[in-house]
């Protein structure tokens, strides 16, 4: 794939994290996806622009764990 492609398809990769972090999966078996892989491609291609998938995983667990933290109050 090329850059263009995988920015273009940027949203797709950050949706399917999201939904990885939300069914509870843990970092080492979101690391073995696709949509890790392309977002480890896209932050080591263009790093200022793209964040590293660790760090969006855990920006996304940290945001669910708030999330569910504010519903039980």
């Amino acid at each position: 794939m090329t850059i263009d492609e995988l920015e273009a398809s940027y949203p797709t990769y950050c949706k399917a994290l999201r939904i990885l972090v939300r069914d509870g999966v843990s970092e080492n078996k979101a690391r073995r996806t696709v949509c890790w892989s392309r977002l480890a491609t896209l932050h080591g291609c263009l790093p200022r622009r793209y964040r590293d998938p660790q760090q969006l995983f855990f920006l996304l667990r940290r945001e669910q764990i708030a999330s569910l933290s504010r519903s039980e109050h």
